[in-house]
């Protein structure tokens, strides 16, 4: 079965190439990590179809250095949902992988689960019922990500949006469309912050999240860049800092945080990645329900959380 699901559905090494997807980088060194990137995502994708029970599935992850690994784990998780689909005699492959040891890569792996949203005529409502209320809006940000990599023409230049998607869904594609402009434009600032100025405001606080978790995750710049990207932002900073915590949290639950990760933080956040990475869990604390209020819509805690972050890195704000 797994030999037959990876001719069926393998995707070829070649399609995370700069020059296949016509990515922009004028740097060779930023260019081959953002491809290294895509390359471990695609084993781990691979590996989960041709081993979806955990623990085996796992051990080929951790086979990965440990600073890309939790793209491999994004790759599994993609593959264990597409299997979920199209086997419904044996579903749960991805809950059973959170639950043993994919565990610390959950972030990772619910961004996995997304990607098949986009390949695969599947219901983003009952893909987010299946799991945990608050990061089960990350699988959204995985479908933004996969439209933004692999059809930007139309998700970023044109800056289309799916239709199947509608109210706070639609946020958190943004988020990962945001994540998708970092390879996009190959890590490029001034491209990354020309390309957000042409998104209607109300879409640019999300994108800049995005932004900010790839820079701090996915890495590729030095400080004197993330410094260029913290001013693009402009107002938008709060958004770009929750996104580096949001990467910070992701690594350091995984225990694979990476010099890369410290420094973005410290530059977009003003403090250490553990410091960055603490401020999510005190922000969780005591979330409400998704419930909606007096009559009006709901705000889902995800959003309560995204903002409790935000506002603690507004100056002098602390929200949490």
């Amino acid at each position: 079965m797994g030999s037959l699901s990876k001719r069926l559905f393998g995707i070829s090494p070649d399609e995370t190439r700069f020059a296949t997807r016509r990515f922009r980088c004028d740097v060779p060194d930023v260019r081959e990590r953002l491809e290294e990137v895509g390359r471990c995502f695609v084993r781990g994708y691979h590996a989960a179809l041709e081993e979806d029970r955990p623990i085996p599935l796992a051990e080929r992850l951790e086979a990965i250095t440990p600073e890309f690994r939790g793209f491999a784990y994004e790759g599994a998780g993609m593959a264990l949902a597409i299997l979920d689909a199209l086997t419904p005699w044996r579903r749960g492959r991805v809950e059973a992988f959170l639950r043993g040891p994919a565990e610390p890569h959950i972030y990772l792996v619910l961004v996995g689960a997304g990607w098949a949203l986009a390949r695969l005529p599947l219901s983003a409502e009952r893909m987010l019922a299946r799991f945990e209320t608050v990061k089960r809006w990350l699988v959204l940000d995985g479908y933004g990500f996969h439209q933004g990599y692999f059809h930007w023409p139309r998700a970023i230049a044109g800056q289309e949006r799916p239709r199947r998607l509608s109210g706070y869904a639609l946020r958190t594609f943004d988020q990962g469309i945001g994540r998708s402009l970092w390879f996009v434009e190959g890590a490029g600032i001034d491209r990354i912050a020309d390309r957000l100025a042409a998104f209607p405001t109300e879409r640019r606080g999300d994108i800049w999240s995005g932004v900010g978790l790839a820079c701090t995750y996915a890495g590729g710049v030095g400080a004197a860049d993330i410094e260029d990207l913290k001013r693009a932002a402009g107002e938008h900073a709060p958004q770009l800092a929750q996104g580096a915590a949001f990467a910070a949290k992701a690594r350091a639950r995984a225990g694979n945080l990476t010099p890369h990760t410290e420094l973005a933080c410290r530059v977009i956040c003003g403090t250490g990645a553990e410091a960055v990475a603490a401020v999510t869990d005190a922000a969780r604390v005591d979330l409400p329900p998704d419930q909606p209020a007096n009559g009006l819509p709901a705000v889902p805690a995800f959003e309560v959380w995204r903002q409790r972050i935000q506002q603690s890195f507004v100056p002098g704000g602390n929200a949490v």
